[in-house]
């Protein structure tokens, strides 16, 4: 009897270790998804593109010669590459941007989001028709931003981040008002400008798998302010975390 107490003991033992194992790995594994997410993805984000202009709206019904409403726009362009090394043909349905937001250090202007517009001639237009809180493109043969198309096989979706009425412009002086210097003519300093923008962006497949991942993105203001416009690349995305929905 007592050697049999004894197997009993050293088997359940043996059945609670194996448990315990297990249960470690398995807090292991999710432990490391947590942290690295989706290591071999179809699909990957491979390079965010910031195009900064400075925009003045002629005031209507004034006496002043000259009358601006001034905007300051950040066209953001996101590009998505089929993963080479993925080893399978995968299609996209459709990549979204939502929970869009967005921290300011200054209350000056307000902020919105648009869509890429119809217009023949220009790419983003700050009109009510064009403002959204979220956006999807479609997967398509041919990519066409306007009409929020993204080819299949990966290619560019975007949209615009605007502080409208950021300042406004008056004067009488008979000069040509060169619109690159609006920012600086109405004294505008970069902390009334820089802020960082957050949105999540999923992809989803024909075979109705999806990614999803936070991206932030801080938007500098320097270089617009002296310039007018400015070009930023951004391709480092180590703390972009891909991660799959559960549908």
């Amino acid at each position: 009897m007592y050697r049999n107490t004894n197997k009993k003991i050293v088997h359940l033992i043996l059945i609670i270790t194996t448990i315990f194992i297990i249960v470690f790995i398995v807090g292991m594994f999710l432990l490391k998804y947590q942290v690295e997410g989706e290591t071999n993805m179809p699909f990957k984000l491979t390079k965010i593109s910031i195009v900064q202009s400075v925009e003045g709206n002629e005031v209507e019904d004034t006496e002043d010669m000259w009358n601006f409403n001034v905007n300051e726009n950040n066209d953001i362009y996101i590009y998505i590459e089929k993963n080479a090394g993925y080893g399978k043909t995968e299609i996209i349905d459709s990549v979204k941007i939502d929970n869009i937001k967005f921290i300011k250090n200054s209350d000056k202007g307000e902020s919105k989001i648009y869509k890429p517009t119809t217009d023949e001639k220009r790419m983003f237009i700050n009109s009510q028709e064009n403002e959204i809180t979220e956006i999807t493109y479609s997967g398509e043969l041919e990519s066409n931003i306007k009409e929020q198309k993204i080819s299949n096989q990966g290619g560019i979706v975007a949209f615009r981040y605007s502080i409208n009425n950021l300042s406004q412009y008056i004067s009488n002086s008979n000069n040509e008002i060169d619109h690159s210097k609006l920012l600086q003519l109405t004294n505008i300093k970069e902390e009334d400008i820089q802020a960082t923008i957050s949105f999540n962006i999923t992809i989803t497949l024909t075979t109705k798998r999806q990614y999803q991942a936070e991206v932030s993105i801080n938007i500098p203001a320097k270089e617009v302010i002296e310039k007018g416009t400015n070009g930023i690349e951004i391709t480092d995305f180590n703390d972009v975390i891909f991660k799959r929905i559960e549908n």
